[in-house]
């Protein structure tokens, strides 16, 4: 189960030495939106992901795939491959903010998301000052909407 809160962020309110946390390498294509059936290079891991429908609460299932099963799957994507630097903030209470800072033709969108061990977590959560408008409960910021092609 995939329990999370999405913000978007402007590029003058990220946090300074932002670029110092780990960051990791994402590439992304969807074979399926309803329900999302995707394909991720997570720097060098490769995964099939089914995810259900769903804002802030959906369940996941995430399943390895060699870096070959990856190239072969991507060919078959439809819409736009998406592309990001994902950074990984620590937070209180053993949360960690993912940050992705969006390339190609989705740049500059950068959105801030938050995962939590439990939906009461999530609709108490107080997010830190820099973060925006909170698009949590919006799927125009679903990253299998920013895969469509306009």
């Amino acid at each position: 189960m995939e329990i999370e809160r999405k913000y978007l962020i402007e590029e003058k309110d990220l946090p300074s030495g932002f670029s110092s946390y780990p960051c990791r390498h994402i590439e992304q294509g969807y074979l399926c939106r309803e329900p999302v059936v995707r394909v991720r290079r997570d720097n060098d891991r490769y995964f099939l992901t089914y995810k259900s429908k769903g804002h802030m609460v959906r369940e996941e299932y995430n399943l390895p795939l060699t870096a070959e099963a990856y190239e072969h799957l991507k060919e078959k994507t439809d819409g736009r491959l998406i592309i990001k630097d994902r950074y990984m903030i620590p937070l209180e209470g053993d949360l960690t903010i993912e940050l992705d800072i969006f390339g190609g033709d989705l740049a500059p969108l950068i959105l801030a998301e938050v995962e939590f061990p439990d939906t009461e977590s999530a609709e108490t959560f107080q997010p830190p000052l820099w973060f925006g408008e909170d698009v949590t409960f919006s799927s125009q910021y679903h990253n299998s909407t920013l895969s469509i092609c306009n």
